[in-house]
């Protein structure tokens, strides 16, 4: 039976993984990405993902310190360590990351 701290480490490992995996993927494709920024009354500075001229999700630094990611036409708004994360969980979540056949 898994304890509570057993699901942490579970969910912390997978949750590294997932970031090790996308950043292997980003590092093929992220010349096709383009990250601007607005003023926003809500948020802040607004940070946009583009993808050519397809807006792919904004992400902000919230309150808490945390990066709010909010991919476009997905419901989950993860919450990020960095920046970085925030940007490569948008272009995961958007679809843009194709798994290669091992």
């Amino acid at each position: 039976m898994m304890t509570h701290s057993d699901l942490g480490d579970t969910q912390a490992q997978a949750q590294f993984e997932l970031e090790q995996y996308i950043n292997e993927q980003v590092e093929d494709i992220a010349p096709e990405f383009e990250i601007d920024s607005v003023d926003d009354c809500d948020f802040g500075v607004l940070y946009r993902v583009w993808s050519g001229m397809r807006l792919i999700g904004t992400f902000y630094r919230a309150v808490d310190g945390l990066w709010v990611a909010q991919p476009c036409n997905f419901e989950q708004h993860p919450r990020c360590d960095s920046s970085e994360i925030a940007q490569l969980m948008i272009i995961a979540l958007s679809g843009l990351l194709v798994a290669e056949a091992a």
